[in-house]
């Protein structure tokens, strides 16, 4: 009997492409684990009006372990419209099952590591006033509160009467007294101080375990004030618990054109969900953009691996594929430290390290040319031709 069940959900587009990559990675380096399918993602809404089904469900609650690929996901009107002819009209709505999984689960703590590998063409370089340049080490992890924030779902267009005699308590909202219902909408920015203190510790105890000498809260308090004020509140009260580990506070804008100055300085950020998700795409912009994007999503029982790449259906229909699996391989990765394997963790890293480093194999994103059904010809390497160069290092 293996000693892991991994419920794998490659999900639409690329996923299908990139999360084989990963399995092989896995079974290479001795991963001890059975694998059941799961469905998910846009199809499966469009056939049967929940792009996350129960019995998806039922297998995380079962056993507690996901890997996860991609989903496409549409704007409402759109998502109506493509919905098998039966099942229109049933006040079914769309709702990305990354997010409802995240809910239904707490998978409140986010880990989006964004480490630049020695080597790649993509990384972040800095000019030098001599004419040379510089490439700091990047080695960021965000860690982005994956449950609530802007991301909670709370929200209107039209927002019912209710909603807008509430609204209209305060102060604020009597500029907006007379705007036709139709063209209002709502959405609800949500902060607990518990959800910010178990993100705000599990960022503390990160930096504390990796030696790090600081942990960076990036919020908006001084335009939000309730709910960025809040989590930098509680950031304050988390660190006085970790005496040897400075907290420092930026503004979510400002903090977008410090890292295109010293990126090397932040090594442990914490967020709410919005900003989390903007500065975790930002920081994979200067280590090789989201080909080399992992991320955990973690809960007290169940936890969730992936990419943070869409599904880049443009992409998904090319044979050979050409997308980059380092993501998902690297997310697999995270999975194997999440279960204590990380020695395996470790020989995976190592692989896709001493690749990255010999560029002989290349992704078209890797090579700067545009991604299509030329990228092979002009001597990029495919999904699979790098999955097995990784496999390659891992012999």
């Amino acid at each position: 009997m293996a000693k892991h069940t991994v419920v794998t959900m490659p999900g639409d587009g690329i996923g299908n492409q990139v999360l084989p990559e990963a399995l092989r990675v896995l079974k290479a380096v001795g991963f001890d684990a059975e694998y059941i399918h799961a469905d998910i993602g846009w199809d499966i809404w469009c056939n049967e009006g929940n792009a996350l089904p129960d019995r998806t469900i039922e297998l995380l609650k079962k056993h507690k372990l996901g890997l996860f690929g991609a989903i496409t996901s549409k704007p409402n009107k759109e998502a109506q419209a493509e919905l098998k002819p039966e099942l229109r009209g049933k006040g079914l709505v769309y709702y990305s099952p990354i997010v409802t999984m995240r809910q239904k689960f707490n998978l409140d703590i986010c880990m989006r590591p964004c480490i630049g590998f020695i080597g790649n063409p993509l990384n972040y370089i800095r000019k030098r006033t001599d004419g040379g340049f510089d490439e700091p080490k990047v080695d960021t992890t965000v860690f982005r509160q994956g449950t609530e924030g802007m991301y909670v779902g709370v929200e209107w267009t039209n927002p019912p009467e209710n909603v807008r005699a509430a609204l209209n308590t305060h102060p604020r909202f009597k500029a907006f007294n007379s705007v036709p219902g139709p063209d209002l909408a709502v959405s609800v920015r949500i902060i607990t101080r518990a959800a910010a203190r178990r993100i705000v510790t599990a960022a503390f105890e990160y930096a504390k375990k990796r030696g790090f000498k600081g942990v960076t809260i990036c919020e908006k308090p001084n335009v939000v004030r309730e709910t960025s004020g809040m989590m930098e509140e509680t950031a304050k009260e988390v660190a006085k618990g970790y005496p040897g580990i400075a907290l420092w506070s930026t503004n979510i804008d400002a903090q977008l054109m410090w890292l295109n100055k010293n990126p090397e300085e932040y090594n442990v950020i914490v967020a709410s969900n919005l900003f989390g998700d903007i500065l975790s795409d930002a920081f994979a912009g200067l280590v090789g953009g989201l080909g080399f994007a992992a991320s955990g999503n973690i809960g007290d029982e169940v936890s969730v691996f992936e990419p943070t790449h869409g599904s880049a259906p443009k992409y998904a229909e090319l044979n050979p594929p050409i997308v980059n699996p380092i993501a998902m391989i690297l997310s697999a990765a995270m999975m194997l430290d999440h279960v204590g394997e990380g020695a395996k963790a470790d020989r995976i890293r190592k692989a896709i390290t001493e690749v990255v480093q010999e560029g002989k194999v290349r992704t078209y994103d890797m090579m700067r040319i545009p991604g299509g059904a030329k990228a092979i010809g002009q001597g990029a390497a495919s999904t699979v031709q790098m999955g097995d160069a990784i496999l390659a290092k891992l012999k």
